[in-house]
């Protein structure tokens, strides 16, 4: 999902562009280290092979999900649906979207708190078996939204260049949401993820996507089979925790992108259209409190007050507690009260 041809293009326009030297979200996190050569051209060739003609790699990714999950809710409505498929859908939706929300975001993004080598391990595997590129990319490519949130440069804004008017609003949701895969805004990672290219483990983890993806749909159909002692067993596995999971935590995620810049509360203000929304954050196991991931994106815990409930913060602080991670960074409550938006909530601007 990242094409090489376009990387130089994009790079010359982020620099003659951008507001910083340095992305924001990184600037305190991440270390200015360039990578070795041979790494850097290792990744340029696996980029250029994975991703030529990247949107016939795309739409399937895109489209089978859907598909499968009203094949899915026809069999359940037949009573093909039982105990076995709900656990393997709430298991692998959790394993999954955790490793999106605490590993790829604030883990291997934001650098939020530090990991063990094996946490680190286990964190970029269900991250990728979410289906929603490999980590380099993913992470390189929120780095830019960070420091180009809501401009022309932002991969994914809903405002930058919308046209007027409901057919406006409707294709600027469609490109924040899952559009701009479709674009050929290429983000360079060697720009906005120098640090994850010069890591060995973070770069084995990123070479081997192919084999975690594989696994994330393999291993729910293996033990579907295993549990029932039937083929059926395993396609119902396969389905429920593969298809559909991928189906809920990508449109969750991308939810982040699109509802979270449009529908919301701004407490905090930040220079960009992001919003704390409820029902985001549920779903999205903390990330919808998007407002206040903005205002302090180093922050471990988005969920700033008691009543917004952040699984991903609960998660990390159980990490800590029996040692798999440590200095997990938070905000102190005097700064987040002297960045408080003096508007309070705010509606669609």
């Amino acid at each position: 999902m990242h094409d090489a041809a376009h990387e130089s293009t994009m790079t010359a326009e982020v620099t003659q562009a951008s507001r910083a030297s340095t992305p924001a979200s990184t600037s305190a996190t991440t270390p200015a280290s360039t990578p070795a050569s041979t790494g850097e051209q290792s990744v340029s060739h696996a980029v250029q092979t994975r991703v030529h003609g990247k949107h016939l790699l795309i739409l399937p990714v895109i489209l089978l999900p859907p598909i499968a999950t009203v094949a899915a809710m026809w069999l359940a409505w037949g009573g093909w649906f039982g105990w076995t498929e709900l656990a393997l859908f709430a298991s692998f939706y959790l394993a999954t979207g955790l490793g999106i929300t605490v590993g790829f975001h604030r883990l291997f993004t934001h650098r939020s708190f530090q990991a063990t080598p094996a946490l680190t391990w286990a964190l970029g595997i269900c991250g990728s078996m979410a289906l929603e590129g490999p980590v380099i990319w993913w992470v390189a490519t929120h780095r830019c939204h960070h420091q180009h949130s809501d401009d022309e440069l932002d991969p994914h804004s809903p405002h930058a260049g919308r046209q007027p008017g409901i057919v406006g609003w409707v294709r600027a949701f469609a490109h924040a949401h899952c559009g701009w895969f479709f674009t050929d805004k290429i983000v360079s990672m060697r720009r906005y993820a120098p640090d994850l290219m010069a890591d060995r483990r973070v770069m084995r983890i990123y070479r081997l996507f192919p084999l975690w993806v594989l696994a994330g749909f393999a291993v729910p159909a293996l033990i579907g089979g295993l549990v029932s002692m039937s083929w059926t067993g395993a396609l119902l596995g396969f389905l429920w925790g593969g298809l559909v999971r991928v189906f809920l935590v990508h449109h969750v995620t991308w939810s982040v992108n699109s509802v979270c810049h449009i529908w919301g509360r701004r407490d905090y203000e930040v220079g960009d259209q992001s919003r704390n929304n409820a029902i985001v954050g549920f779903l999205a196991l903390g990330e919808g409190w998007h407002n206040n991931h903005h205002a302090f994106p180093t922050s471990a815990r988005h969920g700033l007050e008691w009543w917004q409930l952040d699984l991903s913060w609960i998660v990390i602080r159980l990490f800590e507690m029996v040692g798999l991670a440590k200095q997990v960074r938070t905000v102190p409550n005097l700064r987040r009260e002297s960045r408080r938006a003096n508007a309070g909530a705010g509606e669609q601007d």
